[in-house]
Formats: structure tokens, sequence, C-alpha cells
């Protein structure tokens, strides 16, 4: 039987692998480890074509898993040796921790520390990709992300953490504008414009974040986790609001709908006013413009209706979702 030949993508380097059709995918799995030092068991396959499937990796040939020749595949996962460093990150926090809780046993001192809380639900480390142009203005970017007080706020209400924030480049996955890697122990996100020459807008970014952060609690984007992605977008709206009116009260429902800024709605009504107004006399236009109410309707309809194409589009670009085996 002829061998199937396959381009394998890792941070950057193509590898090319030849199997046996009939092999299975824990055979493939196995021939990536000793070519990335990934471990089956952190790995996540992404390819055109990709079926679903039940049962284990070793009982699931190559083949019946939708891969076949010419087929370009994108590994994504961490060596034992980056996992090593996550831990030992993990274990300077706990003991970072531990040094804290002394200290507020001990009663008040001269010396001001950070909250527990704000410790303990963060991004423990800030990772721009060293081999991409310009790596200081992506830390720039995910510092700024780290140290938003509307993610803070949100981070600290649901307790998530993240172990690294880095980011994805755009030539390695030209599809994904973000993954969450094992529910919290990275979380990667498209920075950069696909010509890198500049940054995508700090709110697209923010939104993927929120996307992604969900992903801490929900694996597959079911209804669960269409409600709690709304739900964080919500408070981060909530908490920007807050701040600028000088109110420390911010929303805390949990079932109600995330909905876009007043202001957003207001906007698109004046436009669409002036769209009817435009080309016709005085007369003609008092005839076409719609009441007030029809046209704070509209306008609303057309923020969610945006509202929800991007959330489609986040969600489809998405590397967290799938079956466990290929992770």
């Amino acid at each position: 039987m002829e061998e199937m030949h396959l381009t394998v993508a890792y941070k950057g380097t193509n590898h090319n692998v030849s199997l046996n059709p009939q092999a299975t995918l824990a055979d493939f799995q196995d021939i990536l480890g000793e070519i990335t030092n990934v471990p089956p068991s952190l790995q996540k396959l992404l390819y055109r074509g990709k079926k679903t499937f039940s049962g284990e990796a070793d009982s699931v040939t190559v083949t019946d898993a939708g891969l076949k020749s010419g087929v370009k595949v994108t590994l994504m996962g961490s060596t034992n040796d980056e996992l090593s460093s996550m831990r030992d990150a993990e274990k300077e926090t706990r003991r970072r921790d531990e040094i804290m809780r002394q200290r507020q046993a001990a009663g008040p001192s001269k010396v001001y520390s950070t909250s527990r809380a704000e410790t303990k639900f963060k991004f423990h480390r800030i990772e721009p990709l060293p081999h991409l142009p310009k790596p200081e203005a992506a830390r720039a970017v995910l510092e700024k992300l780290a140290a938003d007080p509307a993610i803070k706020h949100v981070m600290t209400k649901h307790e998530f953490q993240v172990g690294v924030l880095t980011e994805l480049a755009p030539h390695e996955n030209p599809t994904l504008l973000g993954l969450n890697v094992n529910a919290g122990q990275s979380i990667k996100l498209r920075l950069r414009t696909d010509a890198y020459d500049g940054m995508r807008t700090y709110k697209e970014i923010r939104r993927v974040l929120c996307h992604e952060l969900t992903h801490n609690v929900f694996g597959d984007h079911d209804d669960n986790f269409k409600t709690l992605n709304s739900q964080l977008n919500r408070e981060v709206d909530e908490f920007e609001t807050a701040v600028a009116r000088g109110s420390r009260t911010l929303g805390s429902s949990i079932n109600s709908a995330y909905e876009p800024d007043p202001s957003l709605s207001t906007s698109l009504m004046d436009s669409e006013a002036h769209s009817y107004v435009l080309g016709g006399g005085v007369g003609a236009a008092s005839a076409l413009v719609p009441s007030r109410e029809e046209m704070r309707r509209r306008a609303a309809e057309a923020a969610l209706d945006r509202q929800r194409r991007e959330e489609q589009e986040i969600e489809d670009r998405c590397g967290s979702d799938g079956p466990a085996a290929l992770k």
C-alpha cells in the first residue's frame, strides 16, 4: 500500500512525515513526539477535513481521522521542558502566596502588599514570541491586557488563573485568532496583522481574550460556553462604564444577555436618519424618516447582529474546541 506523506508545522518549522495509511493516530502521535518532544497526551492536531471519532487514538487509523497525502497538519502543544518551567513558576507562585498568608496572619506591618486574590487570579507569565519582529511591541500589548482593570476584575470575580499569556504567529496559525491550552495552562492570542505591519486593534484582541478565558471553564462551544462568554463581555463593559461614571456598583446578574454600548445604538440611529435626509427635500425626508422608536429598534438589531457575527468569527477561528484525543 502506498505511503501517506504529510507536512506537519510546529512553531514555524515544517516536518515531513511518511506513514502507512492504516497506521493509528497513536502511531502518528508517537512519531510527532520523537520529532518535536511534545508528548502525545499534550498534542492537538489541526487540519482540514478532520473527522470526529469515538474511542482511543490507538484504535483509530489516520485515514479514518481524515488524514491523507498532501494534507498540512498544524501541531499545537508544549514540550516536557516547557511544562517543567510552568510547574516551577506555579511552585514559586505558591511559595509567594504562603509568604503573603504568613504576613497577613502576623498582623499589620509597614510593608504594603498585594492582596491574595490579585496575586493568585492573574496571568503568571507574559511571553511574546522572540522569533517574530519587534517582540517588545507584542509584550506591550500582552502586558496591557494583563493589567487591564476590567480583565483583572473578571479574572478575580471568576477565579481565573492563566499560566502563560502569549501570542500566535499569523504565518504559523493563519486560521486562528486564539487558543486556550489545557483550561488555562496558556492562552495564545493573534496580536499581529497578517502582513506583520502592525497590531490588531486592542478591543478586538481583548474580545478574543474573553472568549479564551471562557475555555477555562467550558471546552466546547455549547450553550453553557456562550452564556458565560456573554457574561464576561457584559461585565467588562459594565466595569468600564462604572469607572467612567465614578461608580463602584457593578451588575452581577448571571443570566442577563450582553448588550452593546448604548452610545453605539445612538450613533447608528443618527447615521440612519441622515441617510434618509440626503438626496431628498424636506417634505420627502419627513415622509421617509421612521419614528424614533423604530430607529432605535433598527439600530439595536444592527448592533446585536454585528456582535453575533463577531462572536461567530471568533468561535470559528478558535483552536480550543475539539475531541480530547487531538489535544
